[in-house]
């Protein structure tokens, strides 16, 4: 019976023996990429310095194309397709609205090299900018008198226009009285007692 004790048998257990080793070296090897790959996205230099905002100098063309008929072939470039084409972004887009949407977009103004702040405007500037407004601006071309004479105006319009629907009620009024109405003889109705309502004159 000693003897059958000192054999070694067959590992049944089917229990899956796992090298710590191995495992605390994979686990280190992962630790080291992680903390690598963070190094790196925060090492990805300086953040790019973009000009701020600013207004167009040139004007948006949204009309030179309003009522006209263009072929469209799926095989034309971008520029020729129908739509509003970027030539910043090289896309186009389908409507007037979401062009301007676009064009005043954040992907846009990067594209430019703009940020979507706006430089603050110092007092000096805002008294330069004054003083443009005023030369510009013609002399003597706006005074009360003209703002009393367009208020007056105005005024007098409204009040023609108010008329003028009134008086349009009362002949519709006066039509659909008039079509309501039935014919009847004058002789039918005294005799069916329409002849009206109060004293009748004999």
């Amino acid at each position: 019976m000693a003897a059958n004790n000192n054999t070694l048998g067959v590992d049944n257990t089917f229990r899956k023996k796992f090298d710590r080793e191995e495992y605390l070296e994979r686990a280190r090897e992962r630790e080291k990429q992680e903390v690598e790959g963070r190094n790196k996205s925060k090492a990805k230099g300086p953040p790019v310095q973009r000009k701020p905002l600013k207004h167009r100098d040139y004007e948006v063309d949204l009309e030179s194309r309003l009522g006209k008929t263009q072929v469209v072939t799926p095989v034309a470039p971008l520029s020729q397709q129908a739509g509003y084409y970027c030539s910043v972004c090289e896309c186009v887009v389908k409507d007037s609205a979401n062009y301007l949407d676009h064009i005043n977009g954040k992907k846009h103004q990067r594209a430019l090299g703009m940020s979507m702040r706006v430089e603050r405007a110092s007092l000096k500037q805002v008294q330069e900018r004054f003083e443009q407004l005023k030369k510009r601006k013609p002399p003597g071309s706006f005074t009360e008198q003209d703002l009393d004479e367009r208020i007056i105006k105005q005024q007098e319009e409204e009040e023609e226009r108010k008329r003028q629907r009134r008086e349009r009620k009362k002949e519709k009024k006066k039509e659909k009285a008039a079509e309501e109405e039935p014919e009847i003889d004058p002789d039918v109705a005294a005799m069916m007692g329409f002849g009206g309502f109060g004293s009748s004159k004999k």
